[in-house]
């Protein structure tokens, strides 16, 4: 396929309008709300993308096998307190803390995933049953009180940059193409996008589909974690339940992003730019002196938008295309 060619499947995509749409918030930014392209401004949200942007992979790939994972607020919230309350300020066990976060978060994920696809509860029901079970987890940790302080260590490798670059975005970065790389060029990654696609076809071509649906609930945890330790280490002392401003926005990223909701096809890449828009957006909001409320009202617009989008029969649009000037 030729150059032009790509290009030309890539703007018909479903993946591409959130490209122009951040572009196009960031040109507005200066004259919505004072000061949010100021390079301080930028610099203070770009983490923050980049750590909703590493969950939201997560959501991505559980949302490519029809299903929804409302377990990563827990999963946030577990990583951050084991990351900050098992090493107790002490770097020399913060090795040791990550691998025991990061098992604890991949566990969870395959609890959801068994609970999907080994007893057939529905991903919504599972997924906020994990969510539950590892909020009271993490309530029994703390004793209801959050007072664990980010390792030194974790807390200078996640806050410093490497040639002028934020960590964070590094290793989101990295995570993203990776899980791109995967998904699209490798045999387990067709594989995966086929299990999405059509279950009932994938089984019957042999692919082991349970196997395929649990991994995507494993990674989602697997993510959730990476994205909770990086949490952690950039504000220092993360809040009791810091991942409970991690769900809506981490599925309306993937909304935005283009990937459909029944399934199959998506993009981590298209996701992780959803991300930044959503946290552009939160910060001009922020910016105008709009409550939080606000928010949450857009990021629930944003969701009842896309999924209605994705239910709108294309065929009966195609009457419109000779108005349009279509082919």
């Amino acid at each position: 396929m030729s150059p032009s060619s790509r290009l030309r499947t890539f703007v018909r995509s479903p993946y591409f309008p959130i490209w122009p749409a951040t572009v196009a918030l960031f040109l507005l930014s200066p004259l919505l709300a004072r000061g949010s392209m100021e390079p301080s401004t930028i610099g203070g949200i770009i983490p923050f993308a980049a750590i909703l942007a590493v969950a939201s992979v997560g959501q991505t790939l559980v949302v490519q096998q029809r299903g929804l994972d409302l377990s990563i607020p827990g999963v946030i919230s577990l990583a951050t307190v084991i990351i900050t309350l098992y090493p107790d300020g002490n770097d020399a066990v913060l090795p040791e803390a990550l691998l025991l976060t990061l098992g604890a978060c991949a566990l969870s994920g395959l609890l959801s995933g068994l609970a999907v696809t080994r007893f057939g509860i529905t991903p919504l029901i599972a997924t906020l049953g994990v969510n539950a079970l590892l909020v009271g987890t993490v309530l029994q940790l703390t004793g209801g009180t959050s007072k664990a302080i980010a390792a030194p260590l974790l807390d200078s490798l996640v806050f410093s940059k490497t040639g002028g670059v934020p960590n964070t975005v590094i290793v989101a970065v990295a995570l993203i193409a990776g899980v791109a790389f995967i998904v699209r060029a490798t045999r387990p990654g067709r594989r995966f996008v086929a299990v999405g696609s059509s279950p009932a076809a994938a089984r019957a071509a042999g692919i082991p589909v349970r196997r395929y649906e649990t991994s995507a609930y494993v990674a989602s945890g697997l993510f959730g974690g990476i994205a909770g330790v990086l949490l952690a280490g950039y504000v220092g002392t993360p809040g009791l339940l810091a991942g409970e401003e991690y769900l809506l926005p981490s599925i309306a990223a993937v909304v935005l992003g283009g990937t459909s909701l029944s399934g199959g096809n998506g993009s981590v890449v298209a996701t992780a730019v959803g991300a930044l828009f959503l946290v552009q957006l939160d910060s001009i909001v922020r910016g105008m002196g709009a409550p939080a409320s606000a928010q949450l009202i857009i990021l629930g617009v944003i969701i009842a938008l896309g999924m209605a989008v994705r239910r709108i029969d294309r065929q009966r649009l195609a009457i419109w295309r000779p108005l349009l000037g279509g082919r």
